[in-house]
């Protein structure tokens, strides 16, 4: 079994598109943990239309605003799958994205999964974009920049055991996907897009400053490298960010 987590917050226009991308899947042995951060709209309303039809789809209130990184959380904690993936409350997967990957695990003899996936804007609308998976990725790799587009990760929990977010307020996904694959392993991508990406105003990719803070907070913080290290790594992520990871977008 698949649990797949969502972490959601005053996610009312978008959250019904995403459940059904789920419950559309090819492959049908999943359980949906969908972890509320106390959201003030009608999100959780519709989370329950979606959970009394369906008992697979699981919803957990959390009391407090805590993040998205403390929800994830809450639902690795919760999930009884033999694989653990993630998909944000915004997003939506194609209906053989769980089907394509596990067969390509097995195939491989992988413990983890990544995917290319296409760029929507906040309507639905494509933009055109493709995000390019690489066909392996190695932890020195992953440890320049985040190549796992996190709606597509999928991590096997018979290999490594259940893999938790750091509690830092942005780059848990990036954090967790390294701490994974320096247990399991070279991350597998599946060159086809699985996945479809919404681009909203505000988010953190669109915010360089705040990108370059989060990501030296990993480096010092979390990872627990020296200032110049952290420094040098850094400078080494944007090289990476901008010249080489750049070149993973195309135009479709």
């Amino acid at each position: 079994m698949v649990s797949i987590i969502i972490p959601s917050y005053n996610s009312e226009a978008f959250i019904a598109a995403t459940i059904t991308s789920v419950i559309n899947q090819t492959h049908k042995n999943w359980e949906l943990i969908i972890v509320d951060d106390a959201s003030t709209d009608c999100t959780c309303s519709i989370v329950s239309g979606f959970s009394e039809k369906n008992q697979r789809v699981k919803l957990i209130k959390q009391q407090k605003n805590v993040g998205a990184g403390v929800s994830r959380n809450v639902g690795i904690k919760a999930a009884k799958g033999s694989y653990i993936a993630f998909l944000d409350s915004d997003d939506v997967w194609q209906p053989n994205k769980l089907a394509t990957q596990l067969a390509y695990m097995d195939s491989q003899n992988a413990a983890i999964c990544f995917s290319s996936y296409e760029l929507i804007n906040e309507k639905g609308e494509p933009l055109h974009k493709i995000v390019e998976a690489l066909p392996k990725l190695s932890y020195n790799k992953q440890l320049k920049c985040n190549y796992i587009g996190n709606l597509t990760g999928i991590y096997k929990v018979d290999k490594l055991g259940k893999i938790y977010m750091p509690e830092i307020k942005k780059r848990q996904d990036w954090v967790m996907w390294l701490n994974a694959i320096k247990k399991g392993g070279d991350a597998v991508g599946v060159k086809k897009p699985l996945a479809y990406y919404r681009v909203r105003k505000g988010s953190i990719s669109s915010n360089k400053m705040d990108l370059v803070k989060h990501n030296f907070n990993v480096y010092r913080k979390v990872l627990g490298f020296s200032f110049i290290k952290s420094i040098r790594y850094l400078l080494v992520f944007l090289y990476e960010y901008f010249f080489v990871k750049s070149k993973q977008i195309k135009n479709i």
